[in-house]
Parts: structure tokens; sequence; C-alpha cells
């Protein structure tokens, strides 16, 4: 290199200079990207700090064995975006404006523990995803996709969608489903917190959530404006009286399968609930999370099919598929329809296009209850395993809720509490567990433990092995 030995900024022979070396073997026309990339690195990496004079375009040109254009064009577009500041007449400088910034990228989705034994609930066996047949419905619908559907799209979803839907919800859920009040969604999560932010427009500023129940709700309904206040269960579902002497107008509930609970709603339960949203004015917002999922019988259908202008109901694939796809639906009572609309049109413009019509074309295959069908022998076949072992390793335990969904409830005989010596133990045998008191805004160390068991994502041998070495850390013999 021609001025390697007279170092005018300080910049041949350092570390900073090596960044730039690759622009000369780099293929001609991607020499300019190359270089001007080189330099933003090295600036923004404080290998060269703010004040570093840099060599002239000539000096740089011929260290690199580039184009003298080459380099000045790469001068002034970094000078452009305030990388670099030039004197005229003396010389270009490191500007001030840069800020070093950490290039690592962290991976902040939830992850499971890594325990020796994984009981924790809300999982589905990502492993039964249909890879092959969500495949062939991509390229079909790459291959047959208009163009105009690459667009916006209607933020209440593609109207394919919408009508497989629809199709969908009253064969198998019995609900009340008119194309036009479904709206496709990023999953429940984003269905709680349109329909939070709308009844916050509307004045409301509580909003009841069972009591035990899912720990998201505060959250989210928090980030709506909305308090959440917690309300009490009984054996057949949300209790009545404390409903109405909360003085909420609106309730979150999950009639066909309580979580964590398990218990199913009664009917004469459902006829109550709807005699209050009737009484005060109100809505329930029915979360149908794992409706689908029933092993001893037929699922009882959804709340909403008895009063859709006193119900909205909400679902997802993240049980029968895969929660990253984050794909579900909101169906909204017609005086809300609107409101939720251009809510969800603020929110993001209308969920994914391409994503929307393969999973339309999933369900008119009828690749989706081929899924579901799939999913539902699995499940059945572990919650099975499940109750057999703790049968066999834990004889006093007790399965209490419905046969259905992802989880059941064991409760311990009272010699294995109080509640946090009990995960303490647990813990240090490697076994992840939640106990039913995290579930409850009301939390106390209950002297009787019990636990809300995830199976789905465990194949029957881990659960069996699971529950062995939950037995074992209770006797104190360890692995």
């Amino acid at each position: 290199m021609t001025s390697s030995g007279t170092n005018p900024g300080g910049l041949p022979g350092s570390a900073a200079w090596e960044l730039l070396l690759p622009t000369a073997s780099a293929p001609a026309r991607a020499r300019g990207r190359f270089l001007q990339g080189a330099l933003r690195e090295a600036i923004r990496a404080q290998r060269l700090p703010p004040g570093t004079r840099l060599p002239s375009s000539r000096e740089l040109a011929e260290d690199l064995g580039v184009s003298r254009g080459l380099v000045t064009e790469a001068y002034e577009q970094l000078t452009a975006e305030g990388y670099l500041r030039s004197d005229r007449g003396a010389g270009t400088w490191v500007g001030g404006a840069v800020r070093a910034a950490s290039a690592r990228a962290r991976d902040l989705a939830p992850r499971p523990p890594g325990a020796r034994a994984d009981f924790l609930p809300g999982s589905p066996d990502l492993a039964l995803f249909p890879r092959a047949a969500w495949a062939a419905a991509q390229r079909a619908v790459l291959a047959e996709l208009p163009h105009r559907d690459l667009g916006y799209p209607d933020p209440r979803g593609l109207p394919r969608l919408r009508s497989a839907l629809a199709e969908l919800l009253v064969r198998r859920r019995g609900v009340v489903a008119d194309p036009e009040r479904i709206v496709v969604v990023s999953g429940v999560a984003q269905a709680t917190t349109l329909l939070g932010c709308v009844l916050h427009a509307r004045g409301v500023r509580e909003i009841g959530v069972e009591d035990p129940g899912s720990p998201q709700h505060t959250g989210l309904y928090a980030a709506a404006g909305l308090r959440a206040v917690p309300l009490p269960l009984d054996a057949e579902g949300l209790a009545p009286g404390p409903l109405r002497a909360s003085g909420v107008r609106a309730v979150t509930t999950t009639p066909a399968h309580q979580y964590p609970t398990g218990i199913a709603c009664s009917a004469r339960r459902r006829a109550e609930l709807l005699d209050w949203a009737r009484a005060v004015d109100g809505l329930l917002l029915e979360d149908d999370y794992d409706g689908d999922f029933r092993y001893d019988r037929a699922p009882v259908g959804a709340l909403q099919g008895l009063d859709p202008e006193r119900v909205a109901y909400l679902g997802s694939v993240s049980k029968s598929l895969a929660p990253g796809l984050r794909l579900g639906w909101l169906l909204v009572p017609e005086r809300l329809a609107h409101e939720v609309v251009e809510r969800k049109r603020t929110m993001d413009l209308g969920h994914p296009s391409l994503d929307q019509a393969v999973f339309a074309r999933f369900l008119e295959r009828g690749d989706y209850d081929r899924q579901l069908r799939r999913c539902q022998r699995a499940y059945r076949e572990r919650r099975d395993v499940l109750v057999a072992s703790l049968a066999e390793h834990l004889p006093h335990a007790r399965v209490s809720g419905i046969a259905a969904g992802l989880h059941a409830i064991a409760e311990l005989p009272r010699s294995c509490g109080p509640e946090s010596r009990f995960v303490a133990r647990m813990t240090a045998a490697g076994v992840a567990v939640r106990p039913l008191g995290e579930c409850t805004h009301t939390r106390s160390d209950d002297p009787v433990v019990r636990l809300v068991l995830g199976y789905a994502h465990l194949p029957p041998a881990r659960i069996r092995e699971g529950v062995r070495v939950m037995a074992q850390a209770l006797d104190g013999r360890g692995g």
C-alpha cells in the first residue's frame, strides 16, 4: 500500500483499516457498497472514534487499489448520512453524531425451563404441526393468489378466510357466525386487547376476570386502561352472586373448560351469566382457548350461540396448530363491530394476507379438521397416561376437572404441603410445576397443594418418567 507508512490520520495499519481491505477483492459493482458498509461499521464500533481524520480520497484509493471516484462517492454518502464531516481544505473527519449500539440480538421468546421433568401448562406439542400439509397449502396459495390480495387487506380479514372460519365455528362450536362480524387477529391476546380498547373508549374502566384464571388477562386489560376485578368460581363456574355485587359490566370467562380449574360451566350457570349480561346491558368475553379438546364426550357448544349480541367469542390456532402462527379470530356483537374493526385498522392495518390465504385453504380442504382429530387422539392418550402414572406413583393424588384440554388439576395429600415448600422440593429435583395458587389474585400458602399439570407437549414416556421423578422427590430419594 503506497501510503501505509505515512499514516495520515492514524488509519493505516489499524484494526479499522483492516476492515476496509476486502473492498479491493469485492466484485467491481459491489465495491462502493462494501466500502461504505465497512466505514459505517468501523465508526459505529468506535474503531474510528469521533475526530479521526481520514486519508484523502486519492491516498485511500491507492491503498485499496480502487478508483478515486469510488472513495469520493463513499465519503460524500457518509457525510450526507452524518457519519463523516468534511471541512473545505481541511480534509474528512469522523463526525460526532454516532453512538455505539449493541450488536447482540437477544431472544426474548418464552422457553422451556430445561427441567428434568417439565409439567408447566399452556403448550401444545409443536412436533404435531402438519409441516407437509401446511407447505403444500403455501405453495398452492403462492401460485394462485391474485396480485391485488398482496395489498392492504380488509382489517377484518380476507373474505375467503372469514367465510371458512364461519363454516368451521358453526359446525364445530355451535356459534352464530356471520362472516361480516368475524375479525382475524393475532391470537386471543390481540382480540382481548382490541375489546379492552373499545370498552375503554366507551367509558368502561373495570372488567371482571375469573379467579383463579389466566395470569395474562390482568396485563392485557391494563394495557387497554382497564382494571381487572377478580371474581371467584364455584363448582358450576363463575359464581353469579359476586359477579352481580362487583358492579362490572364486562367479564372474561372460559365456560367450555375453565382455565385452570378444569370446570365445565353448567347449563344453569350459562343461563345465569346471560341473564346477568342482559340485566346490566353487559358483555361476556368467551375465551374458547381449547374448546375442541373434550375426551369423554362431544364438546359442549360455545356460550355465544345462545346470545350472540351479549357474547364476544375469541379463539385461535395456538393449541391446535402452533402459537407462533399468531392466528386467531374474534366474533364480535353487531353493536361493537364497527369500533372493533376501526381499532384493528389503526393497530396494524390487518393481518398478513399470505398467512390468511394459507389458513383459508387449510380449512377448505379439510386439513384443519384432520389436524384437530390428530391432536385430540394424542392429547387424550397423554391425559390417560398422566392419570394412570399419578395413580401408580402418587396414589393419594386426586385428579379433578373434566377430561378435556391440555392440562389437568392434581390435588396432593396435605402431607405434601405447604405449597411453597413443595415447589422448592420440586425445583431442587429438576421438576417444573405450576401450583394452582400462581393463577390466583389472592395468594396464600395453602396447606393443600393443587398442581396445574400440563401434559400435551410431553410424549407418554416423558410423562411417566416425570411423575416418577416427582414421587421420588417427595419421598426424599432424589433421582
